[in-house]
């Protein structure tokens, strides 16, 4: 479990983070994990968590491997055999690169509601590299795709496109495309992009999507941990913010 979880943790976040960051990774990790096969086997192209051997990680970091393995390993040897529990089950440990500002309710996710993932303020996120993106679409493009899709457009596309329902971390749950309504994930899916925390505008030969952070939302921000951890958080403070309730476990305890 430990091997594989200094694999995940250099897979899934940046190695500059803060130790406390990359401590509180390697918890998620571990718990999410362990949610997923217990004391099993671990086969990491089974359990849903980007992973990396240490030959990519050589590959990755040329000249400075022993630095960033230590830098890793160390995170992930003061966390040893520690996980999240809510109720006594191990948690859904969610998390995602950047929020928009705030972080997403699982239901809005996933339609599961789960008490521990729960919106919670994650503002600094705005300062993370990539915050905002723009996506950029001729509209005979846009039309075409939304075509195929049973949308049925006017002369004036401007108003074929309206956002209808937002959720209180302000991703989009539906908007209105030719007629038709549409979920706010499966548009930044049919798109790519990188949230559904979107605008839409309308250039004069193209629909702009503007789109703040990156990732699904729900559970710990990446970056926000980061800048919890810049400001002298420790990683439990970092998760229990991200994860709301939980209690710290020992798996070998």
């Amino acid at each position: 479990m430990e091997s594989y979880i200094i694999g995940v943790v250099a897979a899934e976040m940046p190695v500059s983070f803060e130790k406390e960051a990359l401590k509180a990774q390697a918890v998620a990790a571990r718990t999410y994990a362990y949610r997923q096969v217990g004391n099993s086997e671990i086969k990491p192209e089974n359990i849903g968590q980007a992973f990396i051997t240490v030959d990519e990680m050589k590959k990755n970091w040329g000249n400075n491997f022993e630095k960033n393995y230590k830098k890793i390993s160390d995170a992930v040897k003061e966390t040893k055999n520690e996980i999240m529990v809510y109720g006594g089950e191990p948690i859904l440990a969610a998390f995602h690169s950047t929020s928009g500002g705030m972080t997403e309710s699982s239901e809005n996710v996933w339609s599961e509601k789960l008490s521990y993932l729960i919106s919670v303020d994650s503002h600094e996120d705005e300062k993370a590299p990539g915050f905002l993106s723009e996506v950029k679409l001729p509209k005979e493009d846009f039309i075409k795709v939304f075509s195929e899709k049973g949308a049925v457009f006017s002369d004036n596309i401007k108003n074929d496109i309206s956002i209808t329902e937002r959720t209180a971390a302000d991703y989009v749950s539906k908007i209105k495309i030719g007629g038709k309504v549409f979920k706010g994930s499966e548009v930044r899916s049919i798109l790519s992009l990188r949230s559904a925390n979107f605008t839409v505008s309308c250039g004069e030969n193209e629909i702009i999507f503007t789109s703040k952070g990156y990732g699904h939302g729900a559970g710990m921000s990446q970056y926000g941990a980061n800048f919890m951890a810049l400001e002298g958080s420790d990683y439990k403070k970092i998760l229990a913010h991200y994860y709301y309730g939980v209690e710290f476990i020992s798996i070998k305890g």
